[in-house]
């Protein structure tokens, strides 16, 4: 259920930091929001019980360092590219590499637990798989090459940002996601300031920044969390469906019109946490 919370979060807050995305930079948008998630994750540490150790805040940073060019990245890849597309074929490498690194590893989940992980990589796949114009006439952005350089390599970026997760110490509190959010705003800063685009988002859209920095707060320290209770291989998955809830958003709110094989892959998404959750 933890993971299933931080799916959520992560498909709403990528749907609204990529619409954000396509008014401004990329990095006009992280470079306010993370600083803001990193304020709210120092004023909820301190009333969460945990133990600060070096462990935790290196792994912790690890995982905000991944973080902070998946980030960035895969706003570039929204902002340039179709979101139906961009963000289902991330959630692909965010589920698959963390189970290949669990299996490695030795974890050796149930068959219903198999049988699921199978399901959601099929599910995010499908999702992907078709995409037509938006409703209206409006042009749809093409998935070119260099959207999908992005897409994949913030993939691999958010694949080991749940890799790092997971090797956080149980009994650490949130200590380790106010490093995680320390190193990310230190990664898009850096980024930022390289690029000549050091400059926060137009006032108008600094709901959206406080909206995306909440929703990254909750979804983290649920998968943080998640990740104390379950197997990576597992709990990754969970969390990689999250294209299931920006689908939808984009479906509603931009009119975005899915083929049949996205709506088979939402619907198999559900059936994967029903097959996890009953294996668990």
């Amino acid at each position: 259920m933890l993971a299933l919370v931080a799916a959520v979060g992560y498909g709403v807050s990528d749907f609204v930091g990529g619409a954000a995305s396509r008014r401004v930079t990329a990095l006009n948008f992280v470079v306010a929001s993370y600083p803001l998630s990193l304020v709210i994750a120092l004023l909820v540490a301190p009333f969460i019980a945990g133990s600060v150790t070096a462990p935790a805040l290196v792994w912790g940073a690890a995982s905000g360092v991944f973080g902070g060019f998946a980030v960035w990245w895969f706003y570039r890849a929204l902002a340039a590219g179709p979101m139906s597309i961009v963000s289902p074929l991330t959630a692909l490498l965010v589920a698959g590499v963390p189970v290949f690194v669990g299996l490695a590893a030795g974890e050796r989940p149930g068959p219903l637990a198999y049988l699921g992980i199978v399901v959601a990589l099929v599910a995010v796949v499908l999702v992907s798989r078709e995409s037509q114009e938006t409703v209206g006439g409006d042009e749809h952005p093409r998935f070119t090459p260099r959207v999908a350089w992005l897409t994949v390599a913030s993939g691999i970026a958010f694949a080991f940002t749940f890799v790092s997760l997971d090797q956080v110490p149980a009994g650490s509190g949130l200590w380790p996601l106010v490093m995680s959010r320390l190193a990310a705003t230190v990664v898009v800063w850096i980024a930022a300031l390289a690029a000549r685009q050091f400059a926060g988002p137009p006032s108008f859209l600094y709901p959206h920044v406080v909206f995306v920095a909440v929703l990254d707060v909750v979804a983290n320290a649920a998968m943080l969390y998640a990740f104390h209770g379950g197997m990576l291989s597992v709990v990754s998955v969970i969390g990689a469906l999250y294209p299931a809830a920006t689908v939808l958003l984009a479906l509603v709110v931009l009119g975005e019109r899915l083929g049949r094989g996205q709506y088979i892959g939402m619907i198999a998404a559900l059936g994967a946490v029903a097959l996890i959750t009953v294996a668990a």
